[in-house]
């Protein structure tokens, strides 16, 4: 039996990469998907690859409040219920020491990564806890558990949505609602692909190498391989787990 048949899931970040694959873990195992990204066209092309009847798109800011109001309430107006909220939405920023980060794009990679996650949790809580119950997925980072030289922006807003974890499991108490969060490693995506080349321009092949070189399993993590733990999260398997944190990071935490 599908592991998530009749659950309802938004995803946002969910034209590419992580938010990709794990729509299309959750559409395999029953769910109904909701995709919110800014990028209308890759929405479009995200659902014309996923081709199923059971995807639905948003094109919409996760920094923006009545644009998060507006998908979660359309998700429950079309739907009639929210069980799973994947909020994966990120942007890396850019790569620079402190003294010359631009004060602009700090904001806003903390609006964007922070508060999206932030106004995520403030409109779906509600809806869940009245119906008795959900998931809350968040994506952080390795960056979340431990410093990152030049992404001062992106390891900030990491660590900040586990405290926003933290303090929404408090609030919610025995409601049913879980939340937690996911540590990715460096993950073969387009934003490594963009950090390779701030770190190192023109030599991508170098810091891809010095990169791995810090990650004992030896290797870049797959987008499949962090939409795994958001599907454990999802379902009833994971109904006793919330306030976690769960890396994804072939050992870098251990170091």
């Amino acid at each position: 039996m599908a592991r998530l048949n009749g659950k309802v899931a938004v995803i946002t970040g969910g034209a590419g990469g992580i938010g990709l694959a794990t729509a299309r873990l959750f559409v395999a195992e029953g769910a109904t998907v909701v995709l919110v990204d800014r990028d209308e066209p890759a929405l479009q092309a995200a659902a014309a690859e996923l081709g199923s009847e059971a995807v639905g798109t948003v094109a919409a800011d996760v920094a923006d409040e009545a644009q998060v109001r507006g998908f979660i309430a359309a998700t429950l107006q079309r739907h009639g219920r929210l069980d799973v909220l994947f909020c994966n939405a990120g942007i890396e920023g850019a790569i620079a020491p402190i003294a010359d980060y631009p004060v602009e794009m700090f904001d806003r990679v903390l609006a964007v990564n922070v508060r999206g996650v932030f106004l995520g949790l403030k409109h779906a809580l509600p809806p869940m806890q009245r119906q008795g119950g959900g998931s809350i997925i968040i994506t952080s980072s390795i960056a979340g558990m431990r410093g990152g030289a030049h992404l001062s922006a992106y390891s900030a807003s990491k660590h900040a949505v586990v405290g926003l974890m933290r303090s929404a499991v408090l609030e919610t108490g025995a409601s049913g609602v879980r939340i937690n969060t996911i540590h990715p490693s460096p993950i073969d995506t387009r934003m490594m692909q963009a950090i390779e080349h701030g770190r190192a321009p023109g030599a991508e092949a170098a810091a891809r190498q010095m990169i791995t070189s810090r990650i004992p399993a030896g290797r870049y993590g797959t987008a499949d391989e962090v939409a795994r733990t958001a599907l454990f999260l999802a379902t009833d398997d994971s109904r006793f787990c919330t306030g976690g944190r769960y890396p994804v990071d072939g050992g870098m935490s251990a170091g």
